[in-house]
């Protein structure tokens, strides 16, 4: 994604009353990070679980919580996703950078890039793909995801 995109869509989900961002920084959303350090609206955790619990946390005061990961990341967490968040009815926001989705990125990406709509799918992670072009409906259609009590998935592709 663009740089002003990533920006954008860091602020517009602030809008839409997503107040508590915490995750793992990775490359793909460095701009989306970025935006959220300058403006003091971001926590960086040390690994995704501890992410997820402290968003976890956060959701309880009834605000709107998203959590940011690479996928493998997110293959790091499934025991947590399913065993608190989805067991809990804990709905979140997560924002996954797609490693391994162009065949160029580094090889320890690439096993996780094949698999990973599969495994948003087998534990029943709503998903869609964030673009330049669709981000604000994507923000739209999570916000309503979680305003409804299930927790989605948005994936940003690393293009670079």
């Amino acid at each position: 994604m663009k740089e002003i995109i990533q920006r954008q869509l860091f602020d517009y989900l602030q809008t839409l009353g997503v107040k508590n961002l915490v995750g793992v920084p990775d490359s793909t959303m460095k701009h989306f990070i970025d935006q959220g350090l300058k403006k003091n609206k971001i926590l960086i955790a040390t690994r995704e679980e501890e992410a997820i619990g402290i968003a976890v946390g956060m959701s309880l005061s009834k605000n709107h919580s998203l959590v940011f990961m690479q996928n493998a990341g997110l293959a790091n967490s499934i025991s947590t996703i399913t065993s608190l968040v989805q067991l809990y009815q804990i709905p979140l926001i997560f924002l996954v950078g797609w490693r391994g989705y162009l065949q160029n990125d580094a090889p320890e990406h690439k096993k996780i890039g094949e698999i990973q709509s599969g495994i948003l799918k087998l534990i029943g992670l709503k998903s869609k793909i964030v673009k330049d072009d669709n981000w604000k409906s994507c923000c739209k259609w999570a916000l309503k995801q979680i305003s409804n009590g299930s927790s989605c998935c948005l994936v940003i592709q690393r293009l670079f």
